[in-house]
């Protein structure tokens, strides 16, 4: 149950905290333009409205529908969020968060239901058409359905909040979001129902004190000045700068070690926050956008002109409070523990939510005995991903290992469920924004990488012993068609004079539109994508392919194939073979499980060019020894 809750929230915060910075700029416009602000100017004022009615929800959607069905579910899930914006003159934050998931799980599943269905050429023309009809279905639905019925549920979470200003209720709510932060390290709470009522709250008040139920830095920085006064050995030398940087760099998560040290102490925040919020309550504070991050000064930016009293003293109520109760209960009831262990807690916790096993002492991100599946990833995840994951399975195979699954994405598509992302050196940085969840592999050599007998070692001692899961389908890597030859002998070029890497691009290319399998565009994507970082593997081989952008060029998959036996100087290699691709799904993947085993060693691929005839490699590469 913790971990359904956990990730719902997860999934919640995750539609709105991208977009928090338009948040913010529609806070900084509010506060400073419309006519009770500091700079009224009715022109710049006009901007308030629109980005609360249209530009927030469809941003809200449409990262929902990324999240879930990639960039085609993100158009749909903005088209059915525009929908719901239609069917009423209310804010349809609400509804931004069913329609874009909604909008992405109905591109997924039609993706998932054509694959393989779809006649070649006619690629593109089907995913657009999909999204289009899709989106404008579920927009028209929106309208009539999800909008009216978001109507109701925002009336009730509403009148559930009115409920609780009125009664005096809402600082019991910090009951709740203490323990929430600490256990879940989210802004579930906050940026999945907070944020949304307090900004229509703002919309109509001017400001909300929804805003700073759970940004509130007061109490975590009582928290932290009680291991100052009360604290022992390192947790009170190091509270000092923890106060700090939680209090003016916003970072809540850096008290959370310390709670965990001494569970007891949670009543000091919690007890400081109820304080907090009946102050701002009686005092009429609140914020006109949320603070993002929780600093001081995100509090006092997003401050309305004369709530500056108000707002101070609650945080400074939350603050004193705190301390106070913490840093008796640490007297009283607190124990010698290490901060190093408590870190580690927070760090299991941290990755419990988001999903993942907890980073191992080493610094590893994922423990070995529970990674299922392992991505390979590259800018357009057709050419060395491909090539690295055969490689990667066939090692995993020969191991013995099961219930392992490796596939290839485009660095911009790696699944959310990966434990491990393998990816090129310069990738590293883009692959882990992609996949924080994920422990990643940096290499520089897709063919011979010395991480991947490391990799599978390290996977099969952590299996020892133990029951190891089913072994996961695999992508089938067998052709389309059965008899089609993706390899023609033609398009076998061997004994090329040595030339740059780009002359070996631009004649790779020249073959690829020769044989009908490209448009001359795609040559621009293999030279843009050897700009972005080689497209030399390693091995004595470069395999040129196009950019994710690029694809949109391929007529149809096809392979070539060129030799060069004096070699090419390749940035920091000597290539020999190169091996061009040109694919439209996965059909070239048999081809290059078959490079894979011929060109596996820098020895390898040297015999292969010195002594191998075209009608050799056609049967070698196509399968058809």
């Amino acid at each position: 149950m913790k971990e359904r809750v956990q990730k719902f929230g997860r999934f919640l915060s995750g539609m709105v905290m991208p977009n928090i910075g338009a948040f913010i700029a529609w806070g900084f416009i509010a506060a400073f333009f419309i006519e009770a602000g500091w700079f009224p100017n009715e022109t710049i004022a006009g901007m308030v409205g629109p980005m609360l009615q249209y530009l927030l929800p469809i941003l809200i959607g449409y990262t929902g529908g990324k999240a879930i069905g990639g960039q085609k579910g993100a158009v749909a899930g903005a088209l059915a969020t525009l929908g719901a914006i239609a069917s009423t003159d209310s804010t349809m934050f609400i509804g931004a968060m069913i329609c874009g998931p909604l909008g992405g799980w109905c591109i997924k599943k039609f993706d998932q239901a054509m694959e393989g269905h779809i006649p070649a050429g006619f690629e593109m023309v089907i995913n657009n058409f999909s999204v289009g009809i899709i989106g404008g279905i579920l927009a028209i639905l929106s309208i009539f359905i999800i909008g009216p019925a978001c109507l109701v549920l925002t009336g009730l979470l509403k009148t559930g909040v009115d409920f609780l200003v009125s009664h005096s209720l809402l600082p019991f709510t910090a009951i709740l979001v203490e323990p929430a932060k600490v256990l879940f390290l989210n802004n579930a709470i906050n940026h999945g129902v907070f944020t949304p009522i307090g900004t229509e709250q703002a919309m109509e008040m001017g400001k909300s004190i929804l805003f700073m139920i759970e940004s509130n830095p007061g109490p975590g920085l009582g928290l932290l000045l009680a291991y100052c006064v009360a604290g022992k050995g390192e947790t009170r030398s190091s509270a000092g700068a923890a106060a700090f940087i939680h209090f003016v760099g916003g970072i809540h998560e850096i008290y959370f070690p310390y709670v965990l040290m001494n569970p007891v102490v949670i009543l000091g925040p919690m007890v400081g926050n109820i304080c907090a919020i009946f102050t701002l309550s009686i005092l009429g504070g609140g914020l006109v956008a949320a603070a993002s991050p929780g600093s001081i000064i995100a509090e006092m930016l997003m401050t309305p002109p004369g709530g500056y009293f108000a707002n101070i003293v609650g945080i400074a109520v939350g603050a004193v409070v705190s301390f106070l109760i913490s840093a008796f209960l640490l007297k009283m009831f607190g124990r010698d523990a290490s901060l190093e262990e408590a870190q580690a807690q927070v760090a299991a916790s941290k990755a419990a939510s988001k999903g993942q096993t907890a980073p191992a002492a080493s610094g590893a991100s994922v423990s070995a005995k529970d990674v299922r599946k392992i991505v390979f990833a590259c800018d357009a995840g057709m050419g060395s991903s491909a090539m690295g994951a055969t490689m990667l399975r066939n090692k995993i195979k020969d191991a013995g290992i099961t219930g392992i699954e490796v596939i290839h994405h485009p660095v911009s598509e790696i699944p959310g469920d990966c434990q491990i992302v393998v990816t090129h050196h310069e990738l590293s940085g883009r692959a882990a924004e992609r996949a924080p969840q994920a422990r990643i592999v940096p290499i520089k050599n897709f063919m011979g990488a010395p991480e991947y007998d490391a990799l599978v070692k390290e996977l099969a001692e952590a299996r020892k012993g133990g029951d190891s899961a089913p072994a996961p389908t695999q992508e089938s890597a067998a052709p389309s068609a059965a008899n089609e030859i993706l390899l023609e002998k033609k398009n076998i070029v061997l004994g090329c004079p040595s030339v740059t890497p780009e002359e070996a691009i631009r004649a790779c290319g020249k073959l690829m539109v020769e044989s009908g399998y490209v448009e001359e565009g795609y040559v621009q994507g293999m030279l843009d994508r050897q700009e972005e970082f080689s497209l030399a593997i390693g091995s004595h081989v470069a395999i040129p392919h196009g950019t994710n952008d690029s694809r949109s060029f391929i007529k149809r998959t096809g392979i070539v194939v060129m030799t060069y036996p004096q070699g090419i100087q390749w940035d920091d290699e000597v290539v020999r073979l190169v091996v061009g691709i040109a694919s439209k799904g996965e059909d070239h993947l048999e081809i290059l499980g078959k490079v894979v085993e011929i060109a596996s060693t820098e020895e390898d691929t040297d015999a292969l060019v010195d002594n191998t005839s075209a009608d050799e490699l056609y049967q070698k590469l196509n399968g058809l020894e």
